[in-house]
């Protein structure tokens, strides 16, 4: 099993370049997981606020590691392909906190991991990015370590010099372990070429509506694409559509884009 897991962790590292970007759907159960890995995932994510939102929880560390990791062992043995799993800011009171999570994390047989920062102070995750490496090393496992930075999804700091605090911290993140850094909330071309530039590991962008599609995104430098949160608010928006059809209207038009039952059963009756 080990063998087998750091197989999948230098395959996942492998796939972030510009050349190619890493393109993840983010799931939050394992049917989600299912229908992501049949639709050609190379690699899986999860999203926190997914799968929060699953289990009747809002996003921002209100639901139990304990149910969070469960949840990440059930998809990632539900599927074939290397999992990454947001841990949101690591489940932790303190960097010892989260590098007990990290060590689970890959217990479950995740390769990856995403923390963010938050409103956090730059050096808190720092302590907590050395803490999940440390776990990692311990562990004898090469996980992906992702950091996020929110000063662009949260408007955090001085406009003026956004980019310029955004590239001091990914410098730092880099420098206490980070394989990787994830600067959600930007979508303007000249950003995010500037971003690329100046971050030496792989830079992780967030897809959304108005956001360069992943070619374009690639020939920017980045080398990694994530849907976040995106595609389970999809699925809830089409379950809102249907419902407030049915109970307006009477008319069940939106279920022509169902999935097939037979097609969407047989996921779970094959073997793996």
């Amino acid at each position: 099993m080990i063998a087998s897991q750091t197989d999948k962790a230098l395959l996942f590292q492998s796939l972030h370049s510009p050349a190619r970007p890493l393109a993840l759907a983010n799931a939050w159960d394992v049917a989600s997981a299912r229908v992501i890995e049949a639709a050609g995932a190379p690699a899986l994510a999860t999203t926190s606020a997914g799968i929060a939102w699953s289990q009747g929880c809002p996003d921002g560390e209100s639901l139990s590691p304990d149910r969070v990791l469960e949840l990440i062992a059930r998809v990632v043995a539900a599927v074939g392909v290397p999992v990454t799993a947001d841990i949101e800011g690591g489940y932790g009171r303190d960097a010892a906190g989260v590098a007990e999570t990290v060590a689970r994390v890959l217990d479950a047989g995740a390769v990856g991991v995403n923390i963010e920062d938050g409103t956090r102070p730059p050096a808190e995750l720092e302590a907590r990015l050395a803490a999940a490496r440390g776990a990692a090393e311990q562990a004898h496992l090469p996980l992906f370590l992702n950091a996020r930075t929110d000063t662009y999804l949260f408007g955090l700091g001085d406009p003026a010099t956004r980019l310029r605090d955004t590239l001091d911290r990914a410098r730092r993140y880099v420098d206490a372990g980070a394989d990787g850094i994830f600067v959600p909330g930007v979508t303007d071309p000249a950003t995010i070429a500037e971003l690329a530039a100046g971050i030496s590991v792989p830079l992780n962008i967030m897809a959304v509506p108005g956001a360069p599609d992943v070619a374009e995104l690639g020939a920017l430098g980045v080398a990694r694409v994530s849907l976040g949160s995106g595609i389970a608010q999809t699925a809830y928006a089409a379950t809102r559509r249907a419902a407030q059809q049915l109970y307006d209207t009477g008319s069940y038009r939106p279920l022509v884009d169902a999935i097939d039952f037979a097609d969407l059963n047989g996921l779970f009756t094959s073997t793996r």
